[in-house]
Formats: C-alpha cells, sequence, structure tokens
C-alpha cells in the first residue's frame, strides 16, 4: 500500500478536453491511468490501451494517429537547441558519439503569449511520447489530439494562458497568429518544452524544422558530453543538461537560444544567451548591438529598446502629444523597454528580453489589477501596433508590448 501511494504521488495530474463539439463548449476530465502498466518499469512500461476516439480537430494540420505506445521510456539528459536545421549528418554524429544512447529530433520556437514566451515544439507524437513523463506517454489520448492537430500543454499553463471558452488558444499574440484547440494538459520535459504540436504545424508557425534534438545518455553523465557534442553541433546551437542536476535549477553553465515566431519574429531574429542568476540573462553581444539601441522619445525622453520599435512607438507618443494627452504618461513612473531577464518565478521570457515591451504609469498600474492607464492613451497604442495588457486573461495594465509591425509613413 506504501508503494501504491509513493507511485501516485509521483505521477503528475494529466487532464484532456473534449473536441468542442454542437455546444461549443470543452469540457475537462480526468482519464483514467493503469497501475499495472506503470508497474513494469522504466525500462518496459508496456503499452496504454486507447479507448480515445477523438475527431480530428484540424484537418488541414493532422497526421496519422501515432497507435499505441511501444517500447521503454528515455530520461531527456540534453537538449541541442540550433539557430538552424540539424542536418541529417550532424544528428547522426552525435548519435553515435561514446555515451550517447538515444536521440530524438523536433522542431522548437517561442511564442509570445501575454507577456510569455513559450517554447512549443512540433514532434513526432509515436516517438516524442517516449521522453516525456509516464502520465503523459501512457496517455494514449494526449497523442491522438495532438496528432489530430490539437496542442497539449503543461498543466500550470491552464490558469495562466488566454484559452477560450471554447478550448482554443492562439499560439502569439499578433492578430494573425494561428488558434489551436487545447486538446490536453500534460506534462512534457521539464525547464525545455511548455507546448507540444505535430510536425505539420512547424510551417504554419514559421518554426525552424529539424533545429533541436533530444538526448538520453544513459550512465554517462550529461556534463561529460557537452563539449563533445558542442562541437558537432557548431556555433549556432546551444548544448543544455535537462538531467535532475540541471532541473534544480538552469544549467547555467550552458547557451540557450531564443527564437522567436510570429509577425513580429524580424525584430527578434534568433539569439543565443547564457543565464545569470537572480532571473537575468545576458544575451549574446552580437545581437545586442544588431538588435538594440538608445534614442530620444517624446514624453519619456532616452529609452532603450528593440531598434524596430522605436518608428511605431514614436508615432503613438506623438500622437498622445497631438490629442492633448501627454500628462496621461508619467515619465518618473516609466519602468523601462529592454531588461534582459526571465518572468519573475519563471523561467520564460519575458518580451522585455527582446526589447518590445515597454511599462507606464507603473504605481497605478499593478498585476491583476484594472489600472488606471487613460483609455485614450490605450486606444492609441493599439492603433501603432501595440498589444496593452490590461485586456489579458491575468491583466498587467502597466504593460505595452508591440504585436504587429506598423510603418508609421
Amino acid at each position: 500500500m506504501r508503494n501504491a501511494r509513493a507511485l501516485a504521488a509521483l505521477l503528475l495530474p494529466l487532464a484532456l478536453l473534449t473536441t468542442a463539439g454542437c455546444d461549443g463548449k470543452a469540457a475537462a476530465h480526468d482519464p483514467a491511468t493503469s497501475p499495472a502498466a506503470a508497474t513494469s518499469g522504466a525500462g518496459d512500461p508496456g503499452t496504454s490501451p486507447s479507448n480515445s476516439t477523438s475527431p480530428v480537430a484540424d484537418a488541414d494540420h493532422a497526421v496519422d494517429p501515432p497507435g499505441k505506445l511501444s517500447g521503454r521510456l528515455y530520461a531527456a539528459d540534453m537538449l541541442v537547441y540550433s539557430q538552424d536545421t540539424l542536418s541529417p549528418a550532424v544528428v547522426k554524429r552525435i548519435q553515435h558519439l561514446k555515451g550517447v544512447t538515444r536521440v530524438e529530433s523536433l522542431s522548437m520556437a517561442q511564442v509570445s503569449i501575454e507577456n510569455h514566451a513559450l517554447n512549443v515544439a512540433a514532434v513526432d507524437a509515436g516517438t516524442y511520447r517516449n521522453w516525456t513523463p509516464y502520465a503523459s506517454a501512457t496517455t494514449q489520448a494526449v497523442w491522438d489530439r495532438v496528432a489530430g492537430g490539437e496542442v497539449a500543454l503543461l498543466p500550470e499553463l491552464k490558469k495562466r494562458l488566454p484559452i477560450t471558452g471554447k478550448g482554443y488558444l492562439q499560439l502569439g499574440s499578433s492578430k494573425d497568429a494561428p488558434e489551436l484547440h487545447v486538446g490536453a494538459f500534460a506534462p512534457q520535459i521539464p525547464n525545455a518544452i511548455d507546448a507540444v504540436v505535430n510536425e505539420k504545424w512547424a510551417d504554419s508557425l514559421g518554426m525552424k524544422k529539424d533545429n533541436a534534438l533530444l538526448i538520453y545518455t544513459g550512465s554517462t553523465s550529461p556534463s561529460s558530453l557537452r563539449k563533445p557534442v558542442e562541437k558537432v553541433a557548431g556555433t549556432t546551437a546551444s548544448v543544455q543538461s535537462l538531467d535532475i542536476v540541471a532541473r534544480a535549477g538552469l544549467d547555467i553553465h550552458a547557451k540557450q537560444t531564443a527564437f522567436l515566431v510570429g509577425s513580429v519574429a524580424d525584430a527578434v531574429g534568433t539569439f543565443n544567451y547564457t543565464v545569470l542568476g537572480g532571473g537575468r540573462i545576458a544575451p549574446e553581444a552580437s545581437w545586442v548591438a544588431s538588435h538594440i539601441a538608445t534614442q530620444q522619445v517624446p514624453i519619456l525622453g532616452s529609452v532603450t529598446c528593440n531598434r524596430l520599435l522605436f518608428p511605431q512607438l514614436t508615432a503613438a507618443l506623438n500622437e498622445v502629444v497631438d490629442q492633448g494627452l501627454a500628462d496621461k504618461i508619467h515619465p518618473d513612473e516609466y519602468a523601462g523597454c529592454y531588461y534582459p531577464r526571465f518572468i519573475a518565478g519563471t523561467t520564460t521570457l519575458s518580451n522585455h528580453s527582446f526589447g518590445l515591451a515597454l511599462d507606464l504609469n507603473v504605481p497605478g498600474n499593478q498585476r491583476g489589477t484594472v489600472g488606471e492607464m487613460d483609455r485614450q492613451v490605450v486606444a492609441i497604442f493599439e492603433k501603432w501596433g501595440f498589444t496593452w495588457g490590461g485586456r489579458w486573461h491575468y491583466t498587467d495594465p502597466m504593460h505595452f508590448e508591440m504585436n504587429s509591425l506598423v510603418d508609421p509613413r
């Protein structure tokens, strides 16, 4: 009985959303897990019987269902994340390094949702599932839904993201960002992946195909393989440890990668960074030099932001002045634009890390409140390609971020 309770405590929560039916509502339920399947261990967890008959949610992005779970589960000990596609030759060389037991190719990018840069992976549902925690790997319905075109999210994101009443989520902050039905809330690889879609979504999301690689090192220490893997992967790739030591905190010795997709991706491009501690990051100097600048703008004076933000920020502030609303923005309550950091208490990059967001009138516009931001000022910023945090699922009324490129000419 004690062992059974211990096992139950280890199984992370998992929930599925039904595909929107005739009434347009998405209902949640907890799928059953099989204790018998759990007892066979990591060496051979057996198969999880499928009782899922979920219809295809998005025919244009559906792939063949993956079938039952087969083979053993693997621990994701390392992640190679590149700015470019990892060629089959590079993958093969990594796979044949001494100490590398198994690899899995996937596509990865970040999407910005309400100032959260979520790590999205486009995967082969039939093979990637073997790298996920037991509760996810053995629940057939999760992977049937991913194959059917839906997205699987971390359970803790259920209350943080603006999921509609019908169960849809826009993957990105721009107006043209794709909208996907949320098929499941299922644990994924810790500190690495927040959301999973099938490989057919890679093009629609603007992802670089097969630019990431999961590595299982078996009895070999991941730290001993870092340099050999880095040598093969090349200078545009980051190599991160995901083993239990790294999961206790970010791998501060590793180079990380940011690859934002969506309509504002041109303002960010792709860059590598290192973790400094205290929630801060250090983007590579070449990216900072090419993307970040300090300029004078109306009302606020000297600000440091992404270079592509300045034309529409200046246009918005000029219109605020022209409309006689300059006194509605308080320069002494401006809290910055470019601030390379994670969102407090998370390992999720903030849009401030890209220089695409600014915080105004901070004292009277705290998170979770309606705020005191003048609504005419809000309308002007929205006209010039900014989204306002006051409209978010969890409000942040001080926050304005660029969600589309607008030519002020």
